[in-house]
């Protein structure tokens, strides 16, 4: 743990609220007053929302409290995260505007902000989903109440409230951002009730998700995913190797879009597995020490991941089940079959299995039934441009990686913007400000 950059001239915690319903009229007051401000304040405001987040200083106090608080992930990483959130979150500029004119006028299809919206965050990208989602939410010209992670509470009330005050330096009403200080399911219920919210974004399990979907009101609801990646025979092996430890190790494996499980064609999986050894990981077959790491790290029914392992080191891991862990072991990897639980189950820890295969065409099928129908990631190592399509075009993800690491689909190390929802159970995929705004239908009718 790092100490606290100094907060401001004061005590208090900007937008942190012991009652909900507190907290969603102070952002209600806040977006009343929001809607007189032009775009070229939102623009000003979402500027010091991202200076503030990349404050040196900030960075890594977020990443290291965040590994403090949550106990999981790898801070270095979530410097990256943090920053990537902060730098490649479309603002304003995502609001593109059409236009039709013709004799009797002219229609504009603009996007006009819902009000007040509800933001339930994860434990496993605490601030990077609060700067993310503050970005493209206020871009839109809302305001939020975030209700954050239990396991996350305390660095979450310290995000709001130095964001709030840059927002307020800045010229923006305050507590255009609150927080429920104190969250809990029965916050989150009272959040999701108030007449106020027009909006809820849900970030996180099977189980908030489905709150937030059965609410009545405008959902998005980023889900799990268990993605699988594909390599084939015609791939860059030792590209391919090195991509999937990266992707599968970074921060720990938390990101829902991490590398969760490999289906390999039989003749390239000695050299895949030798190259991987020789990036980080650790391979572990013995069947014995595989069947002690599933009783470590897995329910009794073996259908869910047990929390307190969920984002633990390769290493910790490794020496918890007695085996010494190899210099620099960043990675478990293990050769195993389709019905493994470890491969069945969406672990979100650095804990890989390898699945072979009997050519492209299987293993295509085998990750497509794998990632469950989330619809969320998948990521394929191949040559082969028509293998490529098809399996892009079978699974119906939200992103899909091709010949390179999962988190290239996140705007890291990868062309495109950074979000940190990702919304595939409603559809509206890798968020940003649009996501977040209403359609306007405007029409100026010049007909005589």
């Amino acid at each position: 743990m790092t100490d606290a950059p100094v907060a401001g001239p004061d005590d208090r915690q900007l937008g942190a609220f012991d009652e909900v319903a507190d907290a969603v009229q102070a952002a209600q007051t806040a977006f009343d007053t929001y809607l007189d401000c032009t775009l070229a304040q939102r623009r000003a405001f979402i500027a010091a929302i991202r200076e503030e987040s990349t404050r040196e200083e900030n960075l890594r106090y977020m990443a290291y409290e965040a590994v403090a608080e949550t106990k999981m992930g790898n801070a270095e990483h979530k410097v990256l995260k943090n920053k990537y959130a902060a730098t490649l979150t479309p603002g304003v500029e995502d609001l593109l505007m059409e236009a039709y004119q013709s004799d009797t006028g002219m229609t504009t299809m603009e996007y006009a902000p819902y009000g007040v919206i509800g933001a339930i965050t994860p434990t496993t990208n605490p601030t990077e989903t609060i700067i993310s989602n503050g970005i493209s939410m206020l871009a839109a010209g809302n305001a939020v109440v975030f209700s954050p992670h239990p396991r996350a509470r305390r660095l979450s009330v310290w995000l709001v409230d130095r964001l709030n005050r840059a927002l307020i330096a800045a010229g923006a009403p305050e507590n255009l951002m609150t927080i429920i200080r104190k969250p809990s399911m029965d916050a989150t219920a009272q959040l999701m009730a108030s007449p106020q919210v027009q909006m809820l974004v849900a970030t996180g399990g099977p189980q908030i998700v489905n709150m937030v979907l059965s609410s009545g009101k405008k959902a998005i609801g980023a889900g799990s995913g268990n993605p699988p990646v594909v390599v084939d025979e015609t791939a860059d092996i030792p590209k391919a190797a090195r991509d999937i430890v990266n992707g599968a190790s970074f921060d720990n494996n938390l990101p829902c879009t991490a590398e969760k499980e490999v289906v390999a064609v039989s003749p390239v999986v000695p050299e895949l597995v030798e190259r991987m050894v020789h990036e980080g990981a650790q391979l572990v077959n013995d069947p014995e020490i595989l069947e002690r790491l599933r009783d470590l790290l897995m329910s009794p029914d073996r259908e869910h991941p047990r929390p307190s392992w969920v984002g633990q080191d390769a290493g910790t891991i490794l020496q918890a089940v007695g085996v010494t862990p190899d210099p620099g072991t960043r990675l478990i990897i293990t050769e195993t079959s389709a019905d493994d639980p470890l491969v069945q189950v969406e672990m979100l820890m650095p804990v890989l299995p390898i699945v072979a295969t009997t050519d492209a065409s299987q293993a295509i099928d085998l990750a497509i039934d794998l990632e469950h129908g989330h619809h969320h990631t998948a990521i394929m190592h191949s040559r082969d441009v028509s293998r490529l399509e098809s399996m892009a075009r079978r699974s119906r993800t939200t992103i899909f990686v091709k010949n390179g690491p999962s988190y290239s689909g996140i705007g890291i190390e990868g062309e495109g913007f950074a979000t940190f929802t990702i919304a595939g159970p409603t559809g509206e995929g890798l968020t940003s400000a649009r996501s977040f705004a209403r359609r306007r239908r405007c029409v100026l009718n010049a007909s005589m």
